[in-house]
């Protein structure tokens, strides 16, 4: 693999954004993908949900993947898709609750009338790897976890699951369940004392997902959020040590956390590349050329 990369961030259904940016990049269309004279992009997950043009999104990436001109990690919204769909002997995986329709309506719903496009879609989901590990840098779509990672590389191929490994979502208790769930969604620990707060979405969450490349023994349970205006104490702090992602460690790329304002580097190795593009933000991408210290001048959106 080379590493003339530009790492690109949850895109959400929106293929317009995604094709100005391309553009911007210097890509320039092939058939329903885009190429570069010397470059290939990685896509770090969340293809669809939530915006207007998920399949043409899907479309776009895919021919991309095939044409061997990017490769792509699975974003939880990819794999809440495939869990979705995935039938096991007490329902499906994913339960079909309200709140999970809520979130994955608006692909179902553009891909009403091309029942075969979707089940290609979610099919084509499957192939994609959980974490993309290369001698310059890593790639995972929310967390990466040195010990989940190794769970994945021991019990998976190369962090692409299989069909049975799927239906063994079912049981959140595996240990296969939670490496999936803290690299794909985010590393979680419980608020003290029963305290809580409500997401973008208006759910309650009695969790915060962490920034894990912080130390957790010299920052508050205030600071180590990645939503950063939660109202809770500030003197509160973690009783056990959690392990975290070191500054000497070699670059990671990943999305999902839904940051807000400018993009901006949180440090020389750690690069989240989710700036909120289905809420007013930007779709962003990262110019990597194999620097082991990161720069702010690299990345690019719009």
């Amino acid at each position: 693999m080379t590493t003339n990369l530009d790492f690109i961030g949850d895109i959400h259904g929106y293929a317009d954004k995604l094709k100005q940016l391309l553009k911007k990049l210097g890509y320039t269309v092939q058939g329903k993908g885009f190429q570069h004279d010397s470059r290939k992009v990685v896509f770090v997950g969340d293809f669809i949900d939530r915006g207007p043009h998920n399949p043409e999104v899907v479309e776009i990436a895919r021919a991309m993947v095939d044409a061997e001109n990017a490769y792509a990690v699975c974003g939880n919204h990819e794999h809440n898709a495939i869990c979705f769909n995935t039938l096991a002997k007490n329902g499906y995986v994913r339960p079909h609750t309200v709140k999970n329709f809520k979130q994955h309506s608006t692909t179902m719903l553009q891909y009403h009338g091309n029942q075969k496009g979707y089940e290609d879609a979610i099919a084509w989901f499957k192939t994609l790897p959980l974490y993309i590990e290369h001698d310059a840098f890593r790639a995972v779509h929310a967390t990466y976890d040195h010990a989940s990672i190794t769970t994945l590389k021991r019990l998976t191929n190369s962090g692409i699951l299989s069909d049975d490994q799927y239906l063994e979502m079912a049981n959140k208790n595996s240990e296969l369940y939670k490496a999936v769930e803290i690299t794909c969604k985010g590393k979680e620990i419980a608020l003290p004392d029963g305290q809580s707060f409500f997401d973008k979405d208006g759910t309650e969450r009695f969790d915060i997902r962490l920034k894990w490349w912080l130390d957790t023994q010299k920052n508050s349970i205030k600071n180590l959020s990645i939503i950063e205006d939660i109202e809770i104490a500030d003197d509160q702090f973690l009783e056990v040590q959690s392990d975290y992602y070191k500054e000497d460690q070699k670059p990671v790329f990943f999305g999902h956390y839904w940051l807000k304002g400018e993009p901006n580097l949180y440090r020389n190795n750690i690069c989240c590349l989710d700036y909120s593009v289905a809420k007013d933000g930007y779709i962003v991408a990262y110019r990597f050329n194999g620097e082991q210290e990161l720069s702010n001048e690299n990345l690019v959106f719009v």
